[in-house]
C-alpha cells in the first residue's frame, strides 16, 4: 500500500512538473512535455484505480480524485491539440 501511494505521489508531481515546463517553454518544445504529461496522467489513473481495487483508498476519495484527473486529462488534451 505504501509503495503504491509513493508511486502515485511521484507520478502526480511528475505530471505537474511536465505541465509547468510546457507552460514556460517555447511553442516548438511544448508538445514533448505535454505528451509526457499525458502519458504519466494515464499511468496515474491506472495506479489510482489499482489503489482503489486493493482498498487502499475509499470510494469517495477515488471518485473525487478520478473526476479531477479526468478533467485535467480533457484540459491537457485540448492543449496538446492546440500545440500541434
Amino acid at each position: 500500500r505504501y509503495s503504491l501511494g509513493y508511486k502515485i505521489d511521484g507520478l502526480l508531481l511528475s505530471v505537474i512538473e511536465d505541465i509547468l515546463l510546457a507552460a514556460s517553454n517555447q511553442p516548438a518544445h511544448k508538445h514533448g512535455y505535454l505528451s509526457k504529461a499525458s502519458s504519466k496522467l494515464d499511468l496515474l489513473k491506472f495506479f489510482l484505480q489499482l489503489a482503489w481495487e486493493v482498498k487502499a483508498i475509499s470510494n469517495n476519495k477515488f471518485l473525487l480524485l478520478s473526476e479531477n484527473l479526468v478533467e485535467i486529462g480533457k484540459m491537457l488534451g485540448g492543449w496538446i491539440k492546440r500545440a500541434q
